[in-house]
């Protein structure tokens, strides 16, 4: 099964939906993104681009709300309201300025102090 994600007029996807993979093939049973896009605007109208589930393309896998990026070929989750974020050229996500400790501890991050503190839980006796 292929996805693709419907696009507004500024790149915003509006919905991803699941397409068979014979709808997305051509005569040899090779999967085309421009076959899978024009069977959905058939179907549908607007415009349409692969997405990959498995994110083997296109850095993100699609969500509502999400943005198509031509020029990195890429779907860009919205930037977070509140805080510090800092685009990952890379992944193309939205990333805190610190990375979070990976020692197994739970976190949550500070803003004011743009630190992330370690979640202490009580023991119980």
């Amino acid at each position: 099964m292929a996805h693709f994600a419907e696009l507004s007029a500024n790149n915003v996807v509006l919905r991803v939906i699941v397409v068979n993979n014979k709808d997305t093939s051509d005569a040899n049973g090779v999967e085309k993104e421009y076959i899978g896009a024009a069977f959905c605007e058939r179907l549908f109208g607007g415009t349409w681009k692969q997405t990959s589930y498995n994110v083997n393309f296109r850095k993100n896998y699609a969500g509502i709300g999400f943005t198509y990026d031509a020029t990195r070929d890429a779907f860009i989750p919205p930037k977070p309201q509140e805080g510090t974020w800092i685009f990952n050229e890379e992944t193309c996500r939205w990333e805190r300025p610190i990375p979070q400790p990976k020692d197994g501890k739970t976190y949550n991050w500070d803003e004011a102090t743009q630190s992330w503190i370690e979640v202490v839980t009580p023991s119980v006796a």
